[in-house]
C-alpha cells in the first residue's frame, strides 16, 4: 500500500532528509512503500533524477531497500530506528529473551587498581596482562593469536570492521536462521544480505559455496552455539567450509563464538584452516556478566591495522577499568569453576528438554548453547498457544530470511521439572492446533 506521509523537498538531500523524518518519527513504518520515482518527481514539482538520487541515498544508508517491480519501501530495521523485542506480558515465564541464568554468573567486584589519572590511552590501549590472558585463552582452541585487539562486545567489532571493509550495496553471507540483531545491522549498514542456511553442524558448505559464486564480500557465521539453531561444527564441516573459503583472499571470514565458555561444544574454528582474511570475536555476556560490553579478537595482520585504526578514530581505546574488571574474572579460579559448572548446568537442561520434546512427538535443535529451535508451521499459533499456558517464547520471524517457520526457546533458566511441563504443554498446543497444522 503506497504510504500517506507527505514527502517533501526540492533536491535530492531535501527529499531524503524527508523520508527519514518520516522513518524516525514512525510515520513511515518498516515495510511502508514510498512512491514511484515519476510521480514523486511530478508532485514535487523535480526531475525523476532527483527523486532517483534521493532514493539511491536512502538506500546506501539502509533506511530504504528497492524490491524489483514491488518498488522501493522503508527497510524492515531501518538504520534511524531501532527495532526491541516484544515486552513480555505480566505472569508469564520468559523463555526468549537468550539470557544467561543470573545465579550461574559471578559477582562483579570493581578492580582494586584504577585507572591512574590523566595519561595517554591511545599509546596503550590494551593492558599487556589482559592481551597475554587471551592469547592463553584462545591458543588452545586453535584460533592464531599473534594479532589480538579488544572491542565494545561483538557487535561493535562487527559493525565497525564491515563498514571498513564494505561499501553499502556489497553483500555479506549471514547464516539463515541466524542471530537478528546481527542481521539488522548489517541491513542498516546498507549491505545486502545473502541467506546460507544451517543445520546442527553449522553453516551449510553447499549454500556457502552458492553464496560466494554471488560475489558475497563477507561471511559472518558461529562455529557453536548458533543462535537461534544451537548448531556447531564438526571436524568435517570445518574442513569442508575452509575448502569453501580457502581461495577467496578478498572475502573477509568473521567468526563469533559468542558463548564460548558455557557453549557446550569443542571449538572447530575456521581460523586455523589458513584463511587469508579472518577475525574470530569471543564475547564474555554469556559467562561473566550481560553489562561487560567486551569483546576480544583475533584476526589477520590487514584486518587488525582496519579495525584499530578506525577504533582510534572513534572511541579511541576501549575502557581500561572494564579490560581490568574481566582481566581479574578471566584469571580467578573461582570464576572459571563458576564457568564449567554453567557450561554442565546449560547442557542438561537443553539435552532434557530435547528429549522431553522428542518423546512427545515434537523435533527440536540444539546441539549447543543456550537456546532451541523448534521447526512449526505456524509461529503465531504456537506462540499465542503456549502463552496460555503461562509460557513466553520467541516466534522465529525475526530471525530468519527465508528459512522456514519455527520458535526459538531459551534454556538457560529451565529447570528438569519445568522442561517436562513445557514439552507437555508444547505438544497439548499443537494438538489444539491440528487444523493450523494441516491435521
Amino acid at each position: 500500500m503506497a504510504t500517506q506521509y507527505g514527502i517533501s523537498g526540492t533536491t535530492a538531500k531535501g527529499i531524503a532528509a524527508s523520508v527519514e523524518r518520516g522513518v524516525a518519527d514512525g510515520a513511515l513504518g518498516p515495510g511502508a512503500a514510498l512512491p514511484p520515482v515519476r510521480r514523486l518527481a511530478d508532485e514535487l514539482g523535480v526531475s525523476p533524477g532527483t527523486v532517483a538520487t534521493a532514493y539511491k541515498e536512502l538506500r546506501g544508508r539502509g533506511i530504504v531497500v528497492t524490491r524489483g517491480r514491488g518498488g522501493t519501501v522503508v527497510a524492515p530495521v531501518p538504520s534511524v530506528a531501532s527495532r526491541r523485542p516484544p515486552r513480555v506480558p505480566e505472569g508469564l515465564r520468559d523463555l526468549a529473551g537468550g539470557h544467561p541464568d543470573p545465579a550461574l554468573l559471578p559477582g562483579l567486584v570493581p578492580p582494586s587498581r584504577l585507572s591512574p589519572g590523566a595519561r595517554s590511552h591511545r599509546s596503550t590501549p590494551r593492558l599487556e596482562r589482559l592481551e597475554e590472558t587471551v592469547r592463553d585463552w584462545l591458543r588452545p582452541d586453535g584460533v592464531p593469536v599473534e594479532h589480538v585487539t579488544f572491542a565494545h562486545g561483538a557487535l561493535d567489532l562487527i559493525g565497525r570492521l564491515l563498514s571498513v571493509e564494505l561499501r553499502p550495496g556489497d553483500a555479506v553471507a549471514m547464516e539463515d536462521p541466524g542471530y537478528h540483531h546481527l542481521l539488522d545491522l548489517v541491513s542498516a549498514l546498507g549491505l545486502r544480505i545473502v541467506p546460507v542456511a544451517v543445520d546442527d553442524q553449522g553453516v551449510r558448505p553447499d549454500e556457502l559455496r552458492t553464496a560466494v559464486r554471488a560475489g558475497v564480500r563477507a561471511l559472518v557465521c558461529s562455529p557453536r552455539a548458533q543462535n537461534p539453531w544451537g548448531g556447531r561444527f564438526s571436524a568435517e564441516r570445518r574442513d569442508e567450509l575452509v575448502e569453501v573459503l580457502r581461495d577467496e583472499p578478498d572475502l573477509l571470514v568473521v567468526e563469533n563464538d559468542h558463548a564460548s565458555a558455557v557453549a557446550g561444544a569443542p571449538l572447530r574454528t575456521l581460523t586455523s584452516g589458513g584463511l587469508p582474511r579472518w577475525v574470530h570475536v569471543r564475547t564474555v555476556s554469556k559467562f561473566l556478566g550481560t553489562d561487560l560490553r567486551w569483546a576480544a579478537a583475533a584476526c589477520d595482520a590487514t584486518t587488525l591495522a582496519r579495525h584499530d585504526g578506525r577504533l582510534l578514530l572513534t572511541s579511541g581505546w576501549v575502557s581500561h577499568l572494564l579490560q581490568e574488571t574481566v582481566h581479574g574474572l578471566l584469571t580467578d579460579d573461582s570464576t572459571r569453576a563458576l564457568a564449567s559448572r554453567a557450561r554442565e548446568t546449560y547442557a542438561l537442561r537443553r539435552e532434557t528438554l530435547v528429549r522431553e520434546l522428542a518423546a512427545r512427538g515434537v523435533p527440536a535443535h540444539g546441539v549447543s548453547g543456550l537456546n532451541l529451535w523448534v521447526p512449526v508451521r505456524d509461529e503465531s499459533a504456537v506462540v499465542n498457544g503456549l502463552r496460555s499456558y503461562g509460557w513466553w517464547v520467541a516466534a522465529g520471524a525475526r530471525f530468519r530470511l527465508a528459512a522456514g517457520p519455527g520458535v526459538r526457546i531459551s534454556v538457560a533458566e529451565l529447570e528438569t521439572l519445568d522442561a517436562v511441563r513445557l514439552a507437555s504443554d508444547f505438544a497439548v498446543v499443537l494438538g489444539e492446533s491440528e487444523a493450523t497444522y494441516g491435521g
